[in-house]
């Protein structure tokens, strides 16, 4: 099974690209997130015809996730259990028995802001969220832009960047609260220690991608089960290198497992 994540910071503006990526790599599942799109706006006849499930939730301007899958979504759910905030951030799905999560945690604006505090509440909920439905034998994906940096190398400059809404010890420590219901982050387990590997380079940075000045904000979380069986993880660059690109590029990663297909009933 093949599954990535990608911020395309509007899907509308990125239909070439993902339809490339999509054509190219064959994903199992690819999951979106701020696709700024409302739901009756999603351009659903641009993806026709290349083999894949569509479904979303969007709103007008901002957020947005959607999920394209080779198998038909079952129990899909479309808001997150205690989040009041009314924003297009989550999207689940199960293919056969696997379940795959896909969010846009909130950026937080500024530190003691309402919209940081928002950030927190967010994965509290979360965290509510996975402890009451994962087991020791769940096969879940947690996947999407969580902005959080994880650990000082997933930053270019730890030194200044830290105490930012995006690299402070409040959201690691959020972070790690919804890690700890059992699951691991795939792309460490796979590159452990190493530096300088990210998926978003900010726009207002000059130069940044060229220079490699950006952050680690996009994973692929996984339950013990699957993540024993992952083969893979890899940051596709190629995409924000390329014309018109999101601040962020993709991330997959390749599980020795085929979701199986649900029982009929």
């Amino acid at each position: 099974m093949k599954i990535a994540t990608f911020n395309v910071n509007s899907i509308r503006s990125r239909i070439d690209p993902v339809r490339q990526w999509l054509c190219e790599h064959q994903p199992d599942v690819l999951a979106v997130q701020e696709t700024k799109v409302q739901d009756d706006e999603f351009p659903l006849d641009a993806f026709a015809g290349i083999g894949y499930h569509v479904i979303f939730r969007g709103q007008k301007k901002y957020n947005g996730v959607a999920l394209f899958s080779r198998l038909e979504p079952e129990n899909v759910v479309d808001r997150l259990p205690g989040d009041d905030g009314g924003d297009a951030r989550f999207l689940q799905a199960d293919y056969g028995d696997i379940t795959i999560v896909n969010t846009y945690v909130p950026q937080g604006r500024e530190m003691h802001s309402d919209a940081f505090a928002y950030k927190l509440a967010f994965f509290r909920c979360l965290q509510a969220y996975f402890v009451e439905q994962i087991t020791p034998t769940s096969k879940w994906i947690w996947v999407g832009d969580l902005n959080v940096a994880r650990e000082a190398i997933d930053v270019h400059d730890p030194e200044r960047l830290w105490g930012t809404v995006c690299f402070c010890q409040e959201v690691q420590d959020a972070l790690e609260s919804v890690v700890s219901a059992g699951l691991i982050d795939l792309f460490r387990l796979h590159h452990p220690g190493r530096p300088g590997l990210y998926t978003f380079w900010d726009y207002r940075v000059p130069n940044g991608f060229k220079r490699n000045l950006g952050w680690r904000l996009d994973y692929l979380m996984a339950t013990a089960s699957l993540a024993d069986r992952c083969t893979r993880c890899e940051i596709d660059t190629a995409c924000r290198g390329a014309d018109k690109p999101s601040d962020h590029t993709v991330l997959w990663a390749e599980v020795a497992i085929s979701p199986c297909p649900p029982k009929k009933s």
